[in-house]
Order: C-alpha cells, then structure tokens, then sequence
C-alpha cells in the first residue's frame, strides 16, 4: 500500500497534502496523561515499548494523520553515552553538566546501543502496529541542540554556556560535537534498520547564531550526519529542522542534503517556495498557538499556508510542537480541514 507522506518525502507531491504535528503524542491527550501516570519518570517511559507504542498511536486514532512519530526524547542519546540524565516535575530536564575534559571522559559509546535498546524494539512494535498506509517517522536531536543541553545541564533561553565553551574552548565543543555526530547517526540508522520509513533531525536551538557558528555547528554536524545514514539506508528520506535559522535555511538545504526541511512558524511562505522548495520537500508551519485559539482564524491560516505551499512537495505540519493546553478538539478540526483540502 503506497504512503503518501514518504511518497511526497520523496519529490513527489499529491492532490492531497499529508500532515503529522510534532509533539502530537502529548500532554495535551487525556489517554497521552493516562499512561504517562503509570509510569515512575519520563526516562523510563521512554524506555517501555508498549507505553511509547501505546502513545505514539493514539493520535493515529484519533485523528488519521499520515505520519506518526516515535515517541521518545532527544536526551535519550546523552543518556545512552552514560550522562545522567532525569526529569524534575514542573522544572524539565536535568543532566550533569560536560564543561571539561574530565567530564567529557566519562562519556562513551560502549554501551550505547544496549542502553537505549529500548527505543529501537518501540520502532519494531509500531512498524508491525501501525496501519499499512501510515510513515513511521524516527528521530533525533542534533548535534548543537544536545550539546546545548549536556553543556549547560538544562535547557536555557540563550544557551550561553554552550556559546561560550564553543567559543573558549573550541577543542573540547569539537569533541562533544563529533560524538553526538556518531552516537546520533548510528541511533538513527538502527531506528531504520527496526522499521522507520524516515527520520527527523531536529535542531530546535539552531536560531540565531552568527554565519561561522552555524556552519560549524549545526551545518557541518548535519551533514556528517545525512552522509553516514545516507551511507547504510540511501532511500530512506531524511528531514531537518534547524528551527528560527532564517535565510540561512537555504544554505542548511544546499549543505547538508536533507530531503525536506521543516519550516519555522516565521518562514515566508513566497521565499519558502521559491528558494527551498523548489529543491526538497517542505513541512510546516502553522503556529501552535494559533491552534490553542481554534477557530475560524486556525482554519484561515490552515488554507494560506496550504495555498502558499501547492506549488510542490508539501507536508501539512506546526511550525514546532504542540504546547500542553492545546485544545485535542481544536486538533480534530485542523485534521479535518487538511484532509479535504485539494490542490
């Protein structure tokens, strides 16, 4: 049975546009909350195939979207490198900070793939649960993303700690960033070899860095990335996201050789066109927010981004993820809207 999301992964647009939302697996789903309850602590919900499986599901059911996502955490691969890494209810994610050589040391890939093992039999389950027509989607954070969190020992605003040791320290920041680049490809490439039809990169923390900077750590990182999978798994389509980048977008698109990238909520739907999709496939961008507000505002912004994007291979999507008090009906009209709609 043909899948129209990675038939349209592939260059190959449809009358009708595919969609899936990031974070569409949540907190913002009663039955997403029911099962999270079950378990002790995110880390080790992310480590149980049934309840991963479980969540990944549910919005397939509710809304029959084209694509579902694993349902998993981009922290998973500090983890798996024997960082520690936890979960504070109501703070986030925490994890003892890499700031030296020292602590960089305790870092390894032995091990890796026993510790997140887990992960890799959720992708088996869903390959064999999910319905034919359905991509299943893998993923992983990228490289400057992760390292912004394992520098830092938490999320920031500025991720000034990862600035300022990639900046004093470039030895060292190159280090961490050629590990992530091999745990993180290889997480990928068994994500594949399990059964995920395709993969996201997310580079949720690329925006505003300067010109050099981000070629250094978000381009260069990527591509190593793309080039490695690409080496083991040649058709299997691979999307990034190195969200808020603006114009630099273009070039992340020429560099690295992604198949699609994922729009921003700011990207220009005209220059989007002309200057991205012309050469991949495209996903986004609805603002999430605009999605709590529901409405006929929702619906109009659904139709602009679709009208704008008709011209080629489009992946109805968010521009980021689903924040938790996302109304799940205001979801089912947006699913609706997108299923009807024609070119």
């Amino acid at each position: 049975m043909s899948k129209l999301l990675l038939e349209t992964l592939k260059g190959n647009p449809s009358e009708r546009v595919p969609f899936w939302f990031m974070r569409q697996a949540g907190r913002y789903l009663p039955e997403y909350r029911e099962v999270r309850a079950t378990t002790k602590s995110f880390m080790e919900f992310c480590y149980s195939p049934d309840k991963a499986a479980e969540v990944t599901l549910q919005p397939i059911r509710r809304y029959n979207m084209d694509g579902a996502i694993l349902f998993a955490d981009i922290l998973v691969v500090p983890d798996g490198l024997g960082q520690d890494v936890w979960f504070e209810t109501g703070v986030g994610p925490r994890l003892t900070p890499v700031t030296d050589e020292e602590s960089f040391s305790s870092l390894s890939l032995n091990g890796f793939h026993d510790k997140v093992g887990a992960v890799y039999e959720t992708v088996a389950k869903l390959k064999h649960e999910l319905p034919a027509d359905k991509t299943l989607l893998g993923f992983a954070g990228a490289p400057w993303t992760v390292a912004t969190y394992m520098i830092a020992g938490a999320g920031s605003k500025d991720h000034a700690a990862a600035r300022q040791l990639g900046y004093g320290n470039p030895e060292l920041f190159g280090k961490i960033l050629d590990l992530l680049v091999d745990a993180t490809a290889a997480y990928l490439i068994r994500q594949i070899d399990a059964g995920a039809d395709a993969v996201q990169i997310f580079d949720s923390w690329a925006a505003a860095l300067p010109e050099p900077a981000f070629d250094a750590w978000v381009i260069e990182p990527t591509k190593a990335i793309v080039d490695k999978v690409r080496a083991e798994h040649p058709d299997t389509p691979i999307i990034g996201f190195p969200r808020l980048s603006g114009t630099q977008y273009e070039k992340f698109v020429d560099a690295t050789g992604v198949n699609a990238v994922s729009l921003d909520t700011g990207m220009d739907l005209g220059w989007t066109a002309k200057h991205l999709q012309s050469k991949v496939c495209v996903q986004g961008n609805i603002d999430p927010h605009l999605v709590v507000a529901g409405g006929q505002p929702m619906l109009d912004e659904a139709k602009r981004i679709l009208d704008g994007l008709k011209s080629g291979p489009h992946i109805f999507n968010l521009g980021h993820g689903f924040v938790p008090e996302t109304p799940p009906e205001n979801v089912a009209e947006l699913s609706r809207f997108i299923l009807k709609y024609r070119r």
